[in-house]
C-alpha cells in the first residue's frame, strides 16, 4: 500500500511534511514529490499548484508515475453554506464541476457526455474518517465540494453554486482528483478546512487564515493514514 497526499498549495503540505520520516524528494514533469513514511505507512506527497490542469497532472502522477493506490487531498476551501465557519472540516461525500457549461447543447450544468454531473469519494475513507473525528472529538461535516477554475467573492456567484449544485463548500482542485482517481479505480477522499466564507471578503479571509487552516485539515489527514493499514 502506498498513500498519496496532495494538497494544491506549500502551505497545505508543509504542516504534513514536518511530521515525515526517511523523506526523498523527487523532481518530476515541473514539479516535486516527496517520497516517505509516516508511523510505518508509505507516503508520496505534493502540492500541485492552484487549478484542475494542475490537479489533475498531479493525481495522474502520484498514481501512474509513482504507484499509490489510495489518494488524500488535505487543502482549505471556501463556505457557501452558511453553517460552516473559519476552521470547521468539510468532507466530500460528492464533488461537481461549477463552471462546466454545456447548457446550449441541452445539457445540465456541470455535465459532458459520458460523464456524471456528481463524482462520489469512497466509503471506507469516509467511515475512516468519522473514525478519527470521533476519536479526536471533532465536529466533521459531510457536504457537496463544488470545484472551479475562479476564486468565488461575489455573492451572485455564490448564490448560482447554490442553487444549481446545492454545495457547501466551493475550491479549485478537487472534482479533477476526484475525476483521475474514479476513471483509474483508485480510493480517494477529500478534505477541506474552512478558510473563508466566499463573500466579498474572501480574499481577505483566506490570507489570514490560508496556514491556520491547513494546519488543521494535515493534522486529521495524517490520523487517517495511521488507520489506513487496518481497514
Amino acid at each position: 500500500m502506498k498513500v498519496a497526499i496532495l494538497g494544491a498549495m506549500p502551505e497545505e503540505i508543509e504542516p504534513i511534511l514536518e511530521k515525515l520520516d526517511k523523506i526523498q524528494k523527487i523532481d518530476y514533469a515541473k514539479n516535486s514529490y516527496y517520497k516517505a513514511e509516516y508511523k510505518g505507512v508509505e507516503v508520496v506527497v505534493a502540492y500541485s499548484k492552484i487549478g484542475c490542469a494542475f490537479s489533475t497532472l498531479t493525481a495522474t502522477t502520484l498514481i501512474e508515475k509513482f504507484g499509490c493506490n489510495i489518494l488524500l487531498f488535505s487543502g482549505v476551501a471556501g463556505a457557501i453554506n452558511d453553517e460552516l465557519n473559519i476552521g470547521d472540516l468539510i468532507y466530500a461525500s460528492k464533488l461537481c464541476k461549477h463552471d462546466l457549461d454545456l447548457t446550449p447543447f441541452g445539457h445540465p450544468l456541470g455535465y459532458v457526455p459520458e460523464g456524471s454531473v456528481f463524482i462520489h469519494t469512497t466509503p471506507f475513507l469516509q467511515d475512516i474518517a468519522k473514525e478519527v473525528a470521533k476519536e479526536k472529538n471533532i465536529k466533521l461535516k459531510e457536504g457537496t465540494i463544488a470545484t472551479g477554475d475562479q476564486f468565488i467573492h461575489s455573492q451572485e456567484k455564490k448564490d448560482f453554486i447554490v442553487k444549481h449544485f446545492k454545495a457547501d463548500a466551493l475550491e479549485m482542485e478537487g472534482y479533477s482528483v476526484a475525476l483521475v482517481c474514479d476513471a483509474l479505480n483508485v480510493p480517494f477522499f477529500i478534505l477541506r478546512a474552512i478558510s473563508d466564507s466566499a463573500n466579498n471578503q474572501a480574499n481577505i479571509d483566506f490570507d489570514k487564515f490560508l496556514e491556520e487552516s491547513a494546519k488543521i485539515s494535515a493534522d486529521f489527514i495524517l490520523s487517517m493514514v495511521e488507520k489506513i493499514p487496518n481497514n
